[in-house]
């Protein structure tokens, strides 16, 4: 029997070894990062479009791509034309591929070769390539981790730093207000392009910052979360003892967050025990019927209330804890005697207040891209344990 002592120890530890890791990437790859986004930039003035593509749970990282891009967190930011292309990536880009275009591939640490052979393809017809991760592309990253879920990980940081530098470049380059002779004295303004050499290395340098802010948030939480985040663990695989699934809920780049999590559920890593898991972001038909129909707030409640089980655990992610139709399903959830856990940010919100969550698990951080980079860590450290508490050894 492991105690609770050692799984909290379990959990800090693993949280913790991520961020030398991530660290060091970003270190050694912050400026050929910087020059590529500068890259994006002028493809998108041009008017090119990010195309994101992977399979199984890297397909969830080209749907998180697409929402980051066009649903910009930051108010005030543009929105970007970006597609999940993953279900039919190759005959897509065949029908819709533009030479200005940006095509991005998500694979395993070792690659994958259908995903290479599409970026070949893109790159013939003179589209910026991403091989995230692989060896051939306009940029490329080959090997990361041997250990997938922190090779995701680093992925996720990757194309978060990559979208908010992307915007650096284009706000200094061209904001498309006309200033006119005083344009010299708003370099951030005016239809006259900026130079941007300097810039990169400005970037750059912000690239380091993130990852080293990232690091620090993710060892607050392991310092002062471990214990909870073990205790979810046994809870939810004495549910799962029981015959239980995870469902698993969220909106926006958190919807992608409930994917990827569900997937490495019930198609793990070799090595890994399969766990019954859904998650209800996976279901577009159903989530536009019941917001047309009933309201968004119904999105995910409906669908738990068709799936749930007593000895079931539903699990919300929301970087606000506000998130109305989370805390809907979590309410619902609780009076059918579900586990509920959730992953939250900035204090917990309202989930946090009103004790929706018999465990909410809060990442302390008021910015939304690095309250998801931990949580990532978090879920994935949670499927970590799991599968020593199946082996039923520390």
């Amino acid at each position: 029997m492991i105690t609770t002592c050692e799984l909290a120890t379990q959990v800090e530890a693993r949280l913790l070894s991520r961020n030398q890791i991530v660290e060091q990437f970003f270190s050694r790859e912050a400026f050929p990062l910087a020059e590529a986004c500068r890259s994006m930039a002028e493809r998108f003035l041009q008017g090119g479009r990010l195309l994101a593509f992977g399979r199984g749970p890297y397909a969830t990282d080209a749907q998180h791509v697409s929402v980051e891009f066009v649903h910009p967190v930051i108010v005030g930011k543009r929105a970007l034309p970006a597609l999940d292309i993953s279900m039919l990536f190759r005959p897509w880009l065949e029908t819709i591929l533009h030479p200005e275009d940006m095509v991005m591939g998500f694979a395993p640490a070792e690659g994958d070769d259908e995903v290479r052979a599409a970026l070949r393809f893109a790159h013939d017809r003179r589209a910026l390539t991403f091989a995230l991760a692989g060896a051939e592309g306009s940029y490329s990253v080959d090997g990361l981790s041997g250990d997938p879920f922190l090779h995701q990980e680093m992925i996720e940081v990757l194309y978060h730093v990559l979208w908010e530098s992307v915007h650096v470049f284009l706000e200094h380059r061209e904001l498309g207000h006309d200033v006119g002779e005083a344009g010299f004295l708003y370099p951030f303004l005016g239809h006259e392009k900026q130079e941007t050499g300097d810039l990169v290395l400005e970037v750059a340098a912000s690239m380091r910052s993130k990852a080293r802010d990232d690091s620090a948030l993710r060892t607050l939480v392991a310092r002062e979360q471990a214990e909870g985040i073990g205790s979810a663990a046994v809870a939810i695989h004495e549910r799962l003892l029981r015959g239980g699934k995870l469902i698993i809920f969220g909106n926006g780049g958190s919807a992608t967050d409930a994917n990827d999590w569900a997937i490495d559920c019930v198609f793990p890593p070799a090595g890994y025990r399969s766990v019954p898991a859904l998650s209800l972001a996976l279901e577009p038909a159903n989530m536009s019927a019941i917001a047309n129909d009933i309201g968004i707030e119904s999105i995910f409640l409906r669908q738990l209330i068709a799936h749930a089980c007593p000895q079931d655990v539903a699990i919300g992610i929301s970087t606000s804890g506000g998130s109305r139709n989370i805390i809907a399903a979590l309410e619902e959830a609780r009076k059918r005697n579900l586990l509920t856990v959730a992953l939250l940010g900035y204090d917990g919100g309202e989930i946090k207040r009103r004790g929706a969550a018999d465990f909410p698990i809060v990442v302390p951080c008021d910015y939304i891209p690095r309250i998801q980079e931990v949580q990532a860590s978090i879920y994935h450290v949670i499927r970590e344990i799991l599968e020593v508490l199946a082996c039923g050894k520390a």
